[in-house]
């Protein structure tokens, strides 16, 4: 019995692994009868959620249910604040889906720090809301679980960040899995998500698809940046970058952006205040110079747009103001007019 599920156990995490997808059974329909993705394969241990209830891992997260899932720390220094902030978006594209359809679980690597308050504090930070749980526990259960899921390799101890970004979508009635990139393009995870759970309704026919216009250095932005970022439209996970490109030193900027765990090794007060600010650290994106160039154009453009347009609502409100007041100023002077002649019409009368 033990080699059979030592055996089933190394089969999923290899399918897993090798980014297979099974789609051949609808989520909803069920399992085969001889499918070992049941309730004898998954762990069925205690976890802990961000507002301190217990669960149980199969009973309570995985029985009938389609998941997705992923493992971060919150001190991660590398992918957990991308991941999380690219599954918001995410999140976002599927709508109400999420805590209906699916529901997303992130649990932590590190439970000895990521206690439910610490997590509660993090899932706050990036606003993920309802249909989305951050879990806790014992060290021991988590790394089965992950083991069980896919979610580890030898190459962890490797990383920084002690995992790959890998995000494990399953439907348990139907036993069917896949694993995706955590830090993907949004819209297409959402997508991918979507035909999973059985709507092929979301993608345009070629016929009405339009030539692809991409400026690159706003695809850069909006692939590396845009998840924890805006320019000109209010602080998200990190700063508003609106006018970053006046602020800052251009090398200091591009060492920033280039490699944050380097400058923030050498104890620089900037990336300091940063943290401070906004409790989240930058991850390293690995992007190549050329990419961190584009990103610094683009902060440059779309910083003078947003001025130019900010001004030029300034302008349109002076002039309605402007506007607004002479018109008061003619119907002082006409009350003024008519009210004189009477008064003098008035004055007339013996």
């Amino acid at each position: 019995m033990q080699r059979s599920n030592s055996a089933s156990t190394v089969a999923l995490a290899a399918l897993l692994l090798a980014g297979a997808s099974f789609l051949a059974v609808r989520p909803g329909m069920a399992a085969p009868a001889d499918s070992p993705w049941g309730a004898d394969y998954f762990p069925n241990v205690e976890l802990t959620t961000q507002d301190g209830v217990k669960v149980r891992f199969y009973d309570d997260l995985l029985k009938d249910k389609t998941v997705a899932i992923n493992v971060i720390w919150t001190h991660c220094v590398d992918s957990c604040p991308l991941e999380t902030a690219r599954l918001v978006q995410v999140k976002r594209l599927l709508g109400d889906r999420v805590g209906r359809d699916i529901f997303f679980y992130s649990i932590t690597i590190d439970p000895k720090r990521d206690t439910p308050a610490v997590l509660k504090a993090y899932a706050e930070k990036f606003d993920t809301g309802p249909g989305w749980l951050f879990l806790t526990g014992q060290k021991k259960d988590i790394d089965l679980i992950r083991k069980k899921l896919g979610l580890s390799s030898t190459n962890d101890a490797k990383s920084r960040d002690g995992h790959a970004p890998t995000l494990a979508v399953g439907d348990e009635a139907s036993g069917q899995w896949m694993r995706n990139s955590a830090v993907d393009n949004p819209r297409f995870l959402a997508t991918k998500i979507n035909a999973f759970l059985g709507d092929w309704t979301q993608g345009k026919s070629y016929a009405q698809a339009r030539p692809l216009d991409v400026h690159p250095a706003k695809y850069v932005f909006d692939s590396m940046c845009g998840a924890c970022h805006t320019v000109g439209k209010g602080d998200k996970v990190g700063p508003d970058l609106r006018g970053v490109t006046a602020r800052r030193d251009r090398g200091w900027l591009f060492r920033y952006i280039k490699a944050p765990a380097r400058v923030r090794a050498a104890n620089d007060p900037i990336s300091k205040k940063l943290f401070a600010a906004y409790k989240v650290r930058m991850p390293d994106l690995g992007m190549a110079d050329g990419d961190v160039h584009e990103v610094i154009k683009y902060l440059d453009a779309q910083s003078a747009s947003v001025h130019d347009a900010k001004r030029k609502d300034t302008a349109g409100e002076m002039a309605a103001e402007a506007e607004k007041s002479s018109s008061h100023d003619a119907a002082h002077h006409e009350h003024q007019h008519h009210g004189g002649g009477a008064h003098a019409e008035g004055a007339k009368k013996p």
